[in-house]
């Protein structure tokens, strides 16, 4: 048995379809069935009952999945520890971030990087999903609630101002631009409601570059990020009698990649940026 074939039999767990597997794992579809059927026919026995809806664990594969879980957990610990010593900076740093906050805040960050040490290939992931630190998904992730997860260290970056904007010489508070209804509690979508209880939601988007580019279109006020809004063409800042609320921002990493040259590096271009020392 290789590490290899329990890393296939991960991806289909977790992922419910060989479909799924082989897009996180950059394979075809027939390989990744191949490979599985040669594990079962090494251990015996059924890890999957295949149904019309994808791959559903049996008995025996929960069994297999959790000492999986547990020799990956091990073989990335290795990996971590591995580049955590590595002293060049060159290399792929994978950071994670909103699509706002990577166009606005982070590029040029990573653009200075690139200045001082052209080794450096950061790669940049805009995505609403919460990477693992955990399994390397990424190295570095920027996000606005605190991290959960063991062994991860993080510290709040900066505290982020938002406001309100309208498209420039437009004056109807009567429409608003929004977040989807899948983040409904966000405290700025609470605050738009309670500050114009009856506008109409006329666009709604989890992208806050949607959600500025429907704005400067005459869509209806939005709040916005100051970082992105301000650099919007075509809107302007609206005083609605107070601002909206603020939020944090925190990076994360796991602990065993502290000392990687590389992620400390960009790090400090980070830091250098938002206190204003860039």
């Amino acid at each position: 048995m290789e590490w290899s074939d329990l890393k296939i039999f991960l991806a289909v767990a977790r992922g419910g379809t060989l479909g799924a597997a082989a897009r996180d794992l950059g394979q075809t579809q027939p390989t990744m069935g191949r490979r599985i059927r040669a594990l079962e026919d090494a251990l015996g026995t059924a890890l999957f009952q295949r149904t019309s809806e994808g791959f559903v664990l049996t008995d025996e594969g929960a069994a297999v999945l959790a000492h999986a879980e547990r020799i990956e957990a091990e073989a990335l610990g290795i990996a971590r520890a591995a580049s955590g010593q590595v002293g060049a900076l060159e290399g792929v740093l994978r950071v994670s971030s909103s699509d706002w906050f990577g166009a606005h805040v982070l590029t040029r960050a990573i653009a200075a990087l690139g200045v001082r040490h052209p080794g450096v290939v950061i790669e940049l992931i805009t995505d609403a999903r919460l990477l693992s630190l955990a399994r390397r998904e990424a190295d570095l992730v920027f996000r606005i609630t605190p991290f959960e997860e063991p062994d991860i260290a993080q510290r709040r970056l900066m505290t982020m101002p938002y406001a309100a904007y309208l498209a420039e010489g437009q004056t109807s508070l009567d429409r608003v631009v929004t977040m989807d209804t899948a983040f409904g509690g966000m405290p700025d979508v609470a605050w738009l409601r309670q500050r114009l209880p009856d506008a109409r939601v006329a666009f709604r988007s989890n992208s806050r570059e949607a959600q500025a580019r429907a704005c400067a279109e005459g869509m209806g006020i939005a709040v916005l990020p100051c970082p992105l809004g301000d650099a919007t063409r075509g809107i302007a800042r609206i005083d609605l009698g107070e601002p909206p609320p603020e939020r944090d921002v925190w990076l994360g990493y796991h602990r065993d990649l502290r000392h990687l040259p590389r992620l400390r590096a960009f790090v400090d271009e980070v830091l250098a940026l938002v206190t204003g020392a860039a």
